[in-house]
């Protein structure tokens, strides 16, 4: 079962920064899970948030400020900056795009474009990239692209919906109904799930087959779960 650093290492370090991931290299997860979103000047940034208010005392939104006052604001780390780190450290890629926001799916759109202009150093390095998101239609988006593409889930009603090969689920809803991962799994997907940060937890989803985990605490995960 691979550990994917959930924001980066953000159990200890300011989620989605460099540091945090930074972190989880030191860390040994076997890759990085990132949310990211667009500026007024369609830079991608990973940042959950639509605003700054919960991470910092400046409350910024994130879609009406150009690249250049965020990073004066609060320095977000860029898409391509995470890419070029994955890449040059051999770690899975798993980004979400979030939603609904006012360029639509034009977020999806820059991360296809970007994943193109790096496709050969991304065969090179052999690392997999994952593209995931809540929405319905950003999923199809990402299917249509060939990247391989996740379906996001909190409520196991919306995995009769997905078109893609992979789920990547909430704990709670494996924690509840352990037999969702076998279903799955018999349908061909693979199953993720977010964010797994507790022994019993990981033994359950080292047990079910899930075949990645995302969690705050990438070498905390790799201890409990015996890994070298």
């Amino acid at each position: 079962m691979l550990i994917y650093a959930h924001r980066g290492a953000s159990g200890e370090f300011p989620e989605g920064t460099e540091a945090a991931y930074l972190a989880a290299i030191s860390q040994a997860a076997d890759g990085f899970e990132c949310d990211v979103r667009l500026t007024k000047d369609n830079q991608i940034i990973c940042y959950h948030d639509s605003n700054t208010s919960r991470l910092s005392n400046k409350p910024i939104e994130i879609a009406k400020t150009t690249y250049q006052d965020l990073k004066l604001a609060i320095n977000p780390y860029r898409l391509d900056q995470l890419l070029d780190l994955a890449i040059s450290n051999n770690k899975d890629l798993v980004i979400e795009s979030k939603h609904p926001v006012p360029s639509g799916g034009l977020i999806e759109k820059k991360i296809h474009k970007l994943l193109d202009e790096n496709s050969r150093k991304i065969q090179e390095s052999k690392i997999k990239v994952f593209l995931i998101s809540f929405s319905y239609f950003a999923t199809l988006r990402n299917k249509r692209s060939g990247f391989s593409s996740g379906f996001l889930i909190q409520h196991k009603i919306f995995s009769y919906l997905n078109p893609t090969s992979i789920v990547a689920a909430n704990i709670e809803l494996i924690r509840s109904e352990p037999t969702f991962v076998a279903n799955q799994i018999k349908k061909g997907r693979k199953v993720m799930a977010w964010a797994v940060n507790e022994p019993k937890d990981l033994k359950l989803c080292q047990d079910l087959g899930v075949y990645a985990v995302m969690t705050d605490y990438p070498a905390r995960v790799r201890g409990s779960l015996g890994y070298s």
